[in-house]
């Protein structure tokens, strides 16, 4: 282990930081992930500083702190003047770098011009031997550098909204989504206001803003502050630490690029910021632990990966991840009907479960079904998987203890499997469901219940044609008999007062839409509803398309008919033996 270096703390005006040192994003450090509302909240703090204390040259405003690696000039080694490693304060640095072009693209001045380009980089002058550089380099990153080269640095590059509007739809890479986005929401902010001066503004940000920062010359010390930010406050999720621990542990700088990139490109691709990601990791957490977590997700890897030995930190633990990422990405992309000649059965029941059930505890076992057993019986797993879980949550109301708990009981039938005998896993005890509770919550009134939507996208789903996908988004749950027909409607001389309270919110009264619910036509006599109002919002719901075609009329008759072919068709989903009609 290398000495411990000294570690400084002070406070720095932005102009300071902007005109006289120099950062680069290391590997281990997360994507650029402020949306809107973080961007959209500094702009209008500074603002309200800036107005607040327009008369008061001394006046300081915080903006936070920041986290660096100093690192002197080294000639040898290529580095031609001292440059620092950003460990924390990445968000800020970049957001103020964005502000800095799009304040250079709303001024005349050439002066400010001028000004906000030195902040942003370096030109190059070969008879002072000056290189170009960035104040913010993105060396590791190649697609958010050619973002920066051509938004930032570029002058007027912030005006192509158009491109940066296609850069925040369809950019994979999750910096330069966001980074795209920030910009149009700062331009946004300046076009809606123009009370708000740029070069005042610029004047305020360079003069009165400062940081607090924290700097250390030595790299353990830098991965040590790294990963107790989380402890002093400052907002990294687990997935960083977890990253810069492992990051830490290995030996050559190629390995440190492609498991730092691997990472990141699994932020961008599982979306929602990089949370998509972590919960993955929990996914992973738990084949390993086969145990409810009970901390935040670096403790559970710190305590019962790690300290146990089940996984050694490094490249061990980027191999598993990267393999359970390709497993993950391959059941999940919607494209297995090719596996099976352009049938679309398992990613239709995919889909259900991920846009119905209440949690996605049940994606763990299905990703150690597929690593242990691959393609083999996967869609009779995920049949049992979905009855399983979706049952225990519909008739025994667990809760998300107990259900995680029964999804840890089938990793653990699936671990003590058979590798060449998936009928170990198949036939097991672990998928037993309580059908007397089941049946007992589905044939009462299920309208207003969370399940109702989801046993309702199940039979979409049994009705469904597999050779075509089937959308299950944007879908609301409508009554066919209203639950508050017109008093002089056909409805309320067909159904007695008895009858509308006792099937109104049956199963066999309900079916899928798509679009919201219109409150005036859902109370239209049946042909007129069916006519006006579903026509054109069951196209793409097969259960809905099913009933509407074998009924003319709805009576009490017809609804009590529907409703026991309808339960017939949900025991049969549910494997269920068929009960005796009533």
């Amino acid at each position: 282990m290398s000495s411990r270096g000294k570690i400084d703390s002070k406070k720095i005006l932005v102009k300071d930081v902007f005109i006289n040192m120099w950062f680069s994003i290391p590997v281990y450090q997360r994507p650029y992930v402020w949306g809107t509302d973080e961007v959209s909240e500094i702009l209008d703090d500074l603002t309200h500083a800036m107005t607040e204390n327009p008369e008061n040259p001394d006046f300081e405003y915080f903006f936070g702190s920041f986290v660096f690696q100093s690192k002197a000039a080294a000639p040898e080694n290529g580095r031609k003047f001292p440059e620092n490693d950003l460990l924390d304060g990445q968000q800020r640095m970049a957001t103020i770098l964005m502000l800095l072009a799009v304040i250079r693209d709303f001024v005349v001045d050439c002066d400010t011009k001028d000004t906000c380009q030195k902040c942003i980089y370096q030109k190059k002058n070969k008879h002072l031997k000056i290189p170009e550089q960035t104040r913010l380099a993105y060396v590791t990153r190649p697609k958010v550098t050619n973002f920066i080269n051509e938004y930032i640095k570029t002058e007027s590059g912030t005006e192509k909204e158009d491109k940066l509007s296609e850069e925040r739809k369809n950019s994979k890479d999750l910096s330069v989504k966001n980074m795209a986005n920030a910009v149009l929401v700062m331009r946004k902010f300046f076009l809606n206001d123009p009370s708000v001066e740029p070069t005042k503004l610029l004047d305020f940000l360079l003069n009165n803003v400062l940081f607090i920062y924290v700097s250390t010359e030595d790299l353990d010390d830098a991965f040590r502050l790294f990963r107790v930010l989380n402890d002093r406050g400052v907002q990294l999720r687990s997935s960083d630490i977890l990253k810069s621990m492992n990051l830490s542990a290995l030996k050559s700088e190629d390995e440190l690029i492609k498991y730092a990139k691997m990472w990141e490109d699994a932020e961008g691709d599982l979306g929602d910021n990089g949370n998509g990601f972590e919960r993955f990791l929990n996914y992973v957490r738990t084949i390993l632990v086969q145990d409810k977590s009970r901390h935040e997700l670096i403790k559970e890897f710190e305590s019962k990966i790690y300290a146990p030995n089940k996984l050694q930190i490094g490249q061990e633990t980027f191999d598993l991840v990267e393999k359970y990422l390709k497993i993950y990405r391959d059941l999940l992309d919607g494209k297995k009907s090719f596996f099976w000649h352009h049938n679309y059965e398992f990613d239709t029941l995919l889909k259900v479960m991920l846009e119905g059930l209440l949690g996605t505890e049940w994606i763990s076992p299905l990703l150690c079904f597929f690593e242990k057993f691959g393609y083999t019986e996967i869609k009779t797993f995920l049949k049992l998987l979905d009855i399983k879980y979706s049952s225990d949550w519909i008739g025994r109301r667990y809760s998300p203890t107990d259900r995680i708990m029964a999804m840890i009981e089938i990793i653990k039938v699936i671990d003590a499997a058979n590798p060449s005998n998936v009928d170990d896993v198949l036939n097991s005890r672990c998928f037993d469901i309580d059908k007397d509770s089941f049946i007992r919550e589905v044939e009462g009134p299920i309208y207003g219940r969370r399940f109702a939507r989801y046993l309702l996208l199940k039979l979409d789903y049994f009705y469904a044609d597999h050779s075509q996908p089937m959308h299950v988004e944007r879908l609301s749950v409508e009554h066919i008999l209203p639950q508050n027909p017109a008093k002089d409607s056909n409805w309320m001389k067909d159904f007695s007062p008895e009858e509308l309270a006792k099937w109104t919110d049956r199963i066999g009264n309900l079916v899928l839409i798509t679009g919201s619910k219109d409150s005036s036509l859902g109370r239209l006599d049946y042909a007129e509803k069916v006519e006006r109002y579903f026509k054109n919002r069951i196209t793409t719901c097969p259960h809905a398309l099913h009933v509407f075609k074998e009924y003319n009329k709805w009576t009490p008759e017809e609804l009590q008919r529907n409703q026991r072919i309808v339960l017939e068709d949900v025991y049969r989903l549910y494997d269920i033996a068929l009960v005796k009609r009533k």
